[in-house]
């Protein structure tokens, strides 16, 4: 336990300093996490990750997450998009010269591998743009969520929760996690009130019910990744705290939700 308080801290101490700054640097450093994600799922399905397609395929999640038309002009206004296509092609491209021992199947796993990291990881950068106390709003609701899940499960929790993904999860803990990330995000919302414009209190506190619904499909998501591919953890990233998509798996359904919305 020692070790986890003192590697989450070290962890917090790196990543809310950048957040808070953002600008090309914050980018970057998260662009990196989006291809250690996306490296962690190739492993996962012992892939290599230096590969044709390990490569490509980490790099799709890069050019998604970070802005690049913002540094490169002459790229059109969907740079992000556009560019990730042109890799997709590439992946395929790749049928032609590993025929047969390469198919459309084993392409489908790194394009939906860097589609699911890089927009989840393209929303946190564009939250941060519009705003840091848009991110922390999602943060709290995260963590809230995660906190009152475990703490009213350990105690209360006696329903399981309809899926075999998770079986120590209970629908009390999940009522429980929706509790705390209302009580939490009224309070940060009472404090700052620009962060849930352009909707009224009530209104929102329907939304971040469904954040915090979200969130726990995010766990839930990589709980059943993991189980189907045998691993405990997604990878080492943090000790004690497993891998990147371990720490940003609710993230990565909350924040394109709250884009969605309108919210930044």
């Amino acid at each position: 336990m020692h070790k986890r308080i003192i590697f989450a801290l070290i962890a917090l101490a790196i990543f809310m300093p950048l957040l808070f700054l953002g600008g090309i640097t914050f980018q970057l450093f998260i662009g990196f996490l989006s291809m250690l994600a996306v490296s962690e799922l190739l492993r996962m399905k012992q892939l290599e990750v230096f590969s044709f397609e390990g490569v490509l395929a980490m790099l799709g999640a890069f050019v998604l997450t970070v802005p690049i038309g913002n540094y490169l002009n002459f790229l059109p206004i969907d740079a992000n998009f556009s560019v990730f296509s042109l890799i997709v092609l590439l992946l395929f491209v790749g049928i032609v010269f590993n025929y047969p021992n390469y198919s459309f199947d084993d392409v489908v796993f790194p394009v939906a591998s860097s589609l699911y990291v890089g927009i989840g990881f393209q929303n946190l950068i564009i939250a941060q743009q519009s705003g840091f106390n848009k991110v922390m709003l999602a943060l709290l609701i995260i963590w809230a969520t995660d906190s009152g899940a475990y703490l009213i499960g350990i105690r209360y929790g006696r329903r399981k929760l309809p899926t075999p993904v998770s079986p120590n999860k209970t629908i009390e803990g999940s009522l429980g996690g929706i509790f705390f990330a209302l009580v939490i995000a009224s309070l940060f919302m009472l404090f700052d009130a620009s962060v849930y414009a352009p909707y009224s209190f009530p209104v929102m506190m329907l939304l971040v019910t469904l954040f915090s619904i979200a969130g726990q499909f995010g766990d839930l998501i990589e709980s059943a990744i993991k189980r189907y591919f045998g691993v405990k953890d997604s990878g080492r990233f943090i000790p004690g705290h497993g891998g990147v998509l371990d720490r940003f798996d609710s993230m990565l359904f909350v924040l394109p939700l709250m884009h969605l919305f309108g919210l930044f």
